[in-house]
């Protein structure tokens, strides 16, 4: 399910929030991603588990879990059983995956949700912080204060939805994909840009 889109946040300055993360019920096999409201963070729900991170300087965030929050846009699921299999070794970037991903579910239902998990071995992700009271009227000054962290060596799962006609809704123009990471610990969590993958399991919403 998509609430709003991109595309109004970018070009048409609506960064207020459309949805609030507590009214989306059940919770049990929810699964969603999105900017926090006034572009302040990135969110992400993991089975039902709300979680937050912010920028605290260029090196470092916050993770926390609240569902207290609310998007100008997002993009959820509610997913009771995955189908999983291995990512063949030959899939190593976020590129290769996407194409992977595209020609393997051809036949499927779309869109649809995904899940990744094992062993990321670096990825760089981002966490929005628009400073307050900034106007944006193109992606530029949304990404204004934006804050880019590498992983590396991580244990981790990408949540993620895929779509070929979406873009612009919950993916960026050039992309099919909209995917956030957190690591095992929950130390770290933002949108995923890059990803050089190890070891990984991935897993299709079942149809």
């Amino acid at each position: 399910v998509a609430v709003a889109a991109m595309r109004q946040v970018m070009w048409e300055g609506k960064l207020e929030g459309q949805v609030s993360l507590d009214t989306l019920v059940p919770k049990k096999g929810l699964y969603g991603l999105g900017p926090e409201s006034y572009l302040t963070g990135e969110l992400l729900i993991d089975d039902g588990v709300v979680y937050v991170s912010r920028v605290t300087s260029d090196s470092t965030m916050v993770v926390e879990r609240t569902s207290e929050v609310s998007a100008p846009f997002f993009v959820y699921a509610h997913v009771d059983e995955w189908r999983s299999r291995s990512l063949p070794d030959s899939v190593k970037t976020q590129g290769q995956f996407e194409h992977f991903l595209d020609l393997t579910t051809k036949g499927d239902k779309r869109p649809f949700a995904f899940k990744l998990e094992g062993e990321v071995q670096k990825a760089v992700i981002h966490v929005q912080n628009l400073p307050e009271g900034t106007t944006v009227s193109s992606p530029q000054q949304a990404h204004q204060g934006q804050t880019d962290y590498i992983v590396t060596e991580a244990s981790a799962t990408i949540i993620g939805f895929f779509s070929t006609e979406h873009q612009g809704v919950y993916t960026h123009h050039d992309s099919f994909v909209h995917m956030h990471l957190i690591t095992e610990d929950k130390q770290l969590m933002g949108h995923l840009d890059e990803a050089s993958f190890g070891a990984m399991t991935l897993y299709l919403s079942e149809l």
